[in-house]
């Protein structure tokens, strides 16, 4: 259930993205086989000139099982690029506790992770991203009409991988608020076992309103939105 929660973790310059991000607190609610184990929050904030912070935090409860785990990036936003300079996630619950942290240093073209003593030998891309970053930029892709998108990420391990996506089609579908129109964005794997599909809304800025994660065709979870305020004054719990 650990790994499946990791999965649940569902975008300072010259020139700063063509439409600035627009700030915004999201509530879900996060379900296994239609029954609700706990909720969810998101919330983009503008910290300075071209630069954000999105904070995405869970609290689950499944039988014994219990996690609760803050995940946050700091970025800026160049020509249309999602940079990330900071990231970190915390985790409590069943289980060990998590404190990972990971920092780009855009000068020297270097990544460090607080879990190894040097930084991580993996090649410098100007498109990298972290495991909330990527989402930013995935949005942002969704807006300006791309159909395909493919984000390398630094993953928990400190290696790096590839997350590919694509455009599968538009799709109604029903929350707990109501029926929205969406775009239905798939995951593509390698391991035709596993599934990934994401529901963007273009009447809400595009924002993630579904997300279904499945293995082996089981349902592992599901995340819906239930409430949305296109601003930041509402502080995430």
């Amino acid at each position: 259930m650990s790994a499946v929660l990791v999965g649940i973790s569902a975008l300072l310059s010259c020139s700063a993205i063509a439409t600035p991000l627009s700030e915004y607190y999201a509530e879900y609610q996060v379900s296994r086989k239609g029954e609700v184990h706990g909720e969810a929050t998101r919330q983009l904030s503008k910290v300075a000139e071209n630069t954000y912070t999105v904070r995405y935090k869970s609290d689950i409860e499944w039988m014994i099982f219990s996690d609760v785990r803050t995940e946050e990036s700091l970025f800026e936003v160049h020509n249309d690029q999602v940079q990330p300079l900071h990231y970190s996630m915390k985790r409590e619950g069943t289980g060990p506790d998590r404190d990972y942290r990971v920092k780009f240093n855009r000068e020297d073209k270097t990544i460090h992770s607080n879990q190894q003593k040097y930084p991580l030998d993996v090649k410098w891309l100007a498109q990298q991203q972290d495991h909330l970053s990527y989402q930013v930029q995935l949005r942002h892709d969704l807006m300006a009409g791309k159909r395909k998108f493919s984000y390398p990420i630094i993953d928990k391990k400190g290696n790096q991988r590839s997350y590919d996506f694509a455009v599968v089609g538009e799709e109604m579908i029903t929350l707990p608020f109501g029926n929205i129109n969406t775009i239905k964005v798939k995951r593509l794997y390698d391991d035709s076992d596993r599934q990934a599909i994401a529901w963007f809304a273009p009447e809400y800025n595009h924002m993630l309103v579904k997300m279904f994660k499945g293995k082996d065709g089981m349902e592992q979870f599901q995340i819906e939105l239930k409430h949305y305020q296109p601003d930041s004054k509402t502080t995430a719990k």
